[in-house]
């Protein structure tokens, strides 16, 4: 379902092409595709960006910053805004923005699994050959049913109340459930 948006599509077969051993396409331009079928909107609606998550144990910047700059060339022709980063380098920079820590990492799965939605926790990577891999520690049926989910494994209630208040406007048929109060 998600692949009926050329732009997932492109950048699945894409980036099957540069190399990197852990990716993968994830979050809202995931989710946000399933909701706008589902309400009858051009596939490629309101979706902001297109993120990409990898893992290299190179958590230089100017390792992340050749990816960037790779990526940035080979997706140059799409109408969309991609943005790729090694989740390796999260932890090193994480607490100084927001405040707290992110914890240790081993791959790029894990911080597919600390989303501040369950719903969104979605990773698709594509391999050379043409198979394709779905990372959703959380399963799918809160996507398929419009149900946001919080995910409180980190203290981020503000940013899921600011996205999920934009969801609800753009696809008023979602359930979206409150980050619970501590």
């Amino acid at each position: 379902m998600v692949r009926q948006n050329p732009n997932n599509d492109v950048i699945l077969n894409r980036m099957a092409t540069v190399g990197l051993a852990d990716w993968w396409l994830t979050a809202g331009c995931l989710a946000q595709t399933v909701w706008n079928l589902q309400a009858g909107f051009a596939m490629d609606a309101h979706i902001a960006d297109y993120d990409l998550f990898y893992f290299d144990a190179d958590t230089s910047f100017e390792a992340e910053d050749r990816v960037i700059a790779q990526t940035a060339d080979l997706f140059a022709d799409l109408p969309v805004r991609v943005e790729i980063r090694n989740h390796a380098r999260v932890p090193i920079w994480y607490e100084a923005k927001y405040g707290f820590p992110y914890g240790p990492v081993s791959c790029a799965a894990d911080g597919i699994a600390r989303f501040a939605y369950q719903t969104t926790a979605i990773g698709i990577a594509q391999q050379p050959d043409g198979d394709c891999y779905v990372h959703a520690p959380f399963g799918l049926e809160n996507v398929m049913a419009g149900r946001v989910v919080p995910n409180p494994v980190l203290p981020v209630g503000d940013v899921y109340r600011q996205k999920t208040g934009r969801w609800g406007k753009i696809w008023p048929q979602l359930s979206i459930q409150p980050w619970p109060d501590r």
